[in-house]
């Protein structure tokens, strides 16, 4: 058991860092590791991709707090935009997790999967939506964070990949759109983690320690190490090449979710 903890708390500082430092949800790179982490410790079986998508969005419950108090010390965060945003990203969520649970592990892979290399691909090609409107109103915010709650909520992603590019189009400074993004994880990672608890929670082939889909070892070793290193990559968000560091960071993205989708494939 040792071993895994220890590669869970490597998977946490990982994540956290990058989430923190690129506004990125840090389940783009726990998903995929945690698939391969699960299937190598012979857990989760037939719902090994809902389980990873369960705990990545338990652990990012914990990032998010982490990144955000430090994107709050830089002055970075639109609270208005949080206020507005966080009602249609709960609803969005849970609906995302009752989906999420009557789509096959290989089916949420495949998502998974195209999403990223969409992501990665725009990462690399530095690809930022011009502004090209002001910040809609409270519900028309509310109605943006339904569709983002729950596509985020199918990806186990903190919304970075979504509310980003959204703020920008919308006249958001790009360093308050990350910082925003980090503030917006934490709704997305409660209703998520909330939602696949509860579609998991009758499901008898889970491994012991679970609740739900949210295998609480894993959480518990990446909240341990992510909460120390989001901050860090908060900080050095400001001091930092962000746009070479995303650029490696979306191949390696790629790279991981091709890995995880060759591996849950039939031979």
């Amino acid at each position: 058991m040792t071993i895994w903890w220890l590669l869970y708390l490597a998977l946490g500082a990982f994540s956290g860092f990058f989430a923190g430092l690129l506004g990125i949800g840090g389940g783009s790179v726990m998903v995929p590791l945690l698939v391969m982490l699960f299937t190598a410790e012979g857990i989760g079986g037939g719902d090994v991709m809902h389980m990873a998508l369960g705990t990545s969005m338990a652990a990012i419950l914990f990032t998010s707090l982490a990144s955000v108090r430090a994107h709050h010390r830089h002055g970075a965060v639109e609270w208005r935009i949080v206020l507005h945003i966080t009602p249609g990203i709960l609803l969005g969520t849970l609906l995302g997790a009752s989906l999420a649970s009557r789509v096959s592990s290989i089916g949420l892979a495949i998502l998974f999967t195209v999403f990223i290399s969409y992501v990665a691909v725009q990462m690399i090609a530095g690809f930022k939506p011009k502004p090209g409107r002001a910040m809609p109103g409270a519900w028309g915010t509310a109605g943006v964070g339904v569709g983002i709650g729950a596509f985020s909520c199918l990806v186990a992603i903190g919304g970075g990949a979504l509310s980003v590019p959204f703020m920008l189009w919308c006249n958001v400074r790009a360093q308050n759109a990350i910082g925003t993004s980090s503030a917006i994880g934490f709704p997305i990672a409660l209703g998520g983690a909330a939602g696949y608890i509860v579609n998991g929670w009758n499901v008898g082939t889970l491994p012991p320690y679970s609740l739900g889909f949210v295998y609480l070892p894993a959480v518990a070793g990446m909240v341990v190490a992510s909460v120390l290193t989001a901050p860090l990559g908060a900080t050095l968000t400001h001091r930092l090449p962000v746009k070479r560091l995303r650029q490696i960071f979306a191949a390696v993205l790629l790279l991981l979710a091709l890995s995880m989708l060759r591996k849950l494939l039939p031979v």
